[in-house]
């Protein structure tokens, strides 16, 4: 990393460093792309193999958990920008691993859920899947696996009743 440029305004201290701000490397947002990256690493070679991306994989296994879902709640659900989605849905559906139907309710609307291909592709991955699972509990230990995860629910929880103007601490 190079070395900062003094302030031109007193000609000492880096600017950045007058922020008065945690580190960036130790804020919140940092840290969990951090640990989220170190973990899809583990996955990604496994998804490719089977010529997926982490995305498809998340809507995959959004609709395996279901029986079908309408676009936007979809999107929603596999934290997934509209957009993006739209693109997404295309490349599953060409490869027959999910079906669109008209929603009956309002024609305007379209209803997704996995094809029988994707339930097979599913299928095929999810050994591989759970074999990484298997390591990253036996690397990290299952006790502190399970706390992570009841912990970043809760995280999740409070953040999620909190309105962005409430919040005083920096991230």
């Amino acid at each position: 990393m190079t070395k900062r440029p003094a302030d031109p305004a007193n000609g000492s201290e880096p600017a950045a460093r007058q922020v008065p701000m945690r580190d960036f490397s130790r804020s919140l947002p940092m840290s969990l792309l951090r640990a989220r990256e170190a973990v899809m690493r583990q996955f990604r070679p496994k998804l490719r193999e089977h010529g997926l991306t982490e995305q498809q994989w998340r809507i995959l296994r959004a609709l395996a958990a279901i029986e079908a879902a309408e676009v936007t709640e979809l999107a929603r659900t596999a934290f997934l920008l509209g957009p993006s989605l739209s693109r997404i849905l295309r490349d599953l559906e060409a490869r027959n691993l999910i079906e669109r139907k008209t929603a009956k309710v309002d024609q305007r609307r379209s209803m997704v859920s996995i094809s029988k291909e994707g339930v097979k592709l599913m299928a095929a991955v999810a050994p591989s899947s759970e074999a990484i699972y298997a390591e990253i509990t036996q690397r990290f230990g299952a006790r502190k696996l399970a706390e992570l995860q009841e912990m970043l629910g809760q995280l999740e929880s409070c953040l999620a009743s909190t309105d962005a103007s409430d919040v005083t601490d920096e991230t």
